[in-house]
């Protein structure tokens, strides 16, 4: 464990490229499999690649974003803007802030790069993936944020696997249906 920890602070953005680029595509190939109903290779190897290369450029968002929202509630509750929290208020006002603040962005830019790596131009529901920064990203990173940094961006990784679980399964029963 020492070995992780150590790696994650001394190359904090090439950690998170690594495991967002692995984790994030293993969430999108999975959706696809269940989806599908079947174990299949969803992608070429170029568009495998992409799909790892637009993770890897998320997760530089997403962990400048980590760092950045710490400071924010940091500094609102040095001015008294918050008031001082225990563990789970102060994981709950970060996760909060972040994805009502930079949620909205990693969303666009997510389906952006989708877009670019298709070629094509599909902005439809959109707004579902918006609604699931309420539903989902606000308790999953409050549990995240309860963990100590080093474990944080791991654990957000694996959220993207579980979200793609979520959505393959509520994508098949909309095929279905």
């Amino acid at each position: 464990m020492n070995w992780y920890i150590d790696t994650v602070k001394a190359y904090p953005i090439i950690t998170a490229m690594i495991q967002f680029a692995i984790l994030g595509t293993l969430g999108d190939t999975i959706a696809k499999w269940i989806i599908k109903g079947k174990f299949f290779v969803p992608y070429s190897v170029i568009t495998l690649i992409l799909k790892m290369l637009e993770w890897a450029i998320l997760a530089i968002f997403i962990k400048y974003a980590f760092i950045g929202f710490h400071g924010f509630v940091d500094g609102l509750t040095g001015h008294g803007m918050l008031p001082e929290m225990n563990k789970f208020g102060y994981a709950f006002a970060i996760s909060t802030t972040m994805n009502l603040q930079f949620g909205p962005f990693l969303v666009i830019m997510h389906r952006f790069f989708d877009n670019v790596i298709a070629k094509q131009n599909n902005w439809a529901n959109i707004n579902k993936g918006m609604l699931s920064l309420l539903w989902f990203w606000i308790p999953a990173h409050t549990i995240t944020f309860i963990l100590d940094r080093p474990f944080q961006i791991g654990l957000a990784a694996v959220w993207s696997v579980v979200l793609g679980i979520i959505l393959g399964f509520y994508n098949k029963e909309n095929v279905k249906g």
